[in-house]
């Protein structure tokens, strides 16, 4: 951010800002090229896999999933029901051909990640979807599911958790991300598409939701969100010079450990997670007594600890920790937890 306010008036001496060059220039062109390149080296992305950078967020590839991968003729995906935003995806999709549900874990109200055993796959899908870890609910999968190997390809919305550790690319045939938790700005999605998915669209697909026609223009067929795209480079750098996802494994394991600690070691707080399926990005936590919630919440934001409120979905409290938090971060939220509990416990 530092570095996008210095050359925001100014960029690379030209007397003018990145948004306003055309996303056509080859200057432009070359940032839009090292952003990909970082990309694929962080994530060790297989040469035949494209990177997409699209417009409209993980929201819109909600629909864009089905309409580029589910079949004219008898349409049938699977998804695994994992909470608020499976349950979005889910949705979208049902517009477009009929949904089957390979795993839910609704019936202990989402606080756990279905495990892989209890998955009933149908080699005659389409694509099996699934979402890694759910922000709302604090849930992220300890593995990947295997659906390629009965020759359905794996789909995950990996809005949350992308670039928060090494990844098996190869392991996928589609993962697509909004950019606002680890990549950069809201607005943008990227999306990692095997290449012989790309032909598979039905065709009332809009052009704009086309994997293969933005694939085939490197993300131009129309104008890009070129801002977004240039700060998500400017991450990636980043994340190259602090030691790579590798790196970002370590300081995100040590931040959950500790946070999950303190609250496990406390009577006044509680995470209603199952432990084999908590997030390192995403904790909830519940006060012992709920009426303190607003006094927490006014108190946590005069210490300087921001959007801690937990979503209206299921109220309680939230700490997101995502890549750019640092660890020390942590410390002082659980610094707080303890004081305030010493208060009023």
């Amino acid at each position: 951010m530092l570095q996008a306010q210095q050359e925001l008036l100014d960029w690379q001496g030209r007397g003018c800002s990145v948004m306003e060059v055309s996303h056509r220039s080859p200057e432009y062109v070359e940032v839009a090229q090292q952003a990909e390149q970082d990309l694929r080296d962080l994530l060790s992305i297989p040469s035949n896999y494209k990177v997409l950078f699209l417009q409209g967020g993980a929201s819109a590839q909600f629909g864009a999933v089905p309409l580029n991968l589910m079949q004219s003729e008898k349409p049938l995906a699977q998804y695994i029901h994992s909470g608020h935003w499976a349950n979005k995806a889910i949705a979208e999709a049902r517009r477009f051909g009929e949904v089957t549900i390979a795993g839910s874990s609704e019936d202990k109200g989402f606080t756990y990640a279905p495990a892989e055993s209890a998955l009933k796959l149908d080699p005659a899908a389409d694509y099996l979807h699934y979402t890694p870890n759910e922000t709302i609910g604090g849930v992220e999968f300890p593995y990947i599911p295997d659906s390629e190997s009965l020759g359905v390809p794996l789909v995950a919305d990996m809005s949350s958790n992308i670039l928060s550790r090494p990844l098996d690319v190869s392991r996928f045939g589609v993962i697509y991300a909004g950019a606002q938790k680890n990549i950069g700005p809201s607005g943008l999605a990227v999306v990692i598409v095997r290449e012989d998915l790309l032909d598979r669209a039905r065709p009332e697909i809009p052009r704009i939701l086309h994997w293969r026609v933005s694939a085939d223009a490197d993300s131009m067929d129309n104008t890009p969100p070129t801002f977004a795209w240039y700060l998500a480079g400017l991450v990636f750098k980043w994340l190259k010079e602090v030691g790579g996802l590798e790196a970002m494994e370590e300081l995100n394991r040590r931040k959950a450990e500790k946070l999950y600690a303190y609250i496990d070691g406390s009577d006044f707080y509680s995470n209603p997670i199952a432990r084999d399926s908590r997030s390192r990005m995403n904790v909830p936590f519940v006060l012992r007594d709920d009426s303190l919630d607003g006094l927490f919440l006014q108190q946590s934001k005069d210490a300087g600890l921001l959007n801690l409120k937990g979503h209206r979905v299921v109220g309680g409290m939230r700490a997101s920790i995502y890549n750019a938090i640092p660890e020390e971060a942590v410390d002082a939220l659980i610094s707080f937890m303890d004081d305030f509990a010493r208060q009023h416990g």
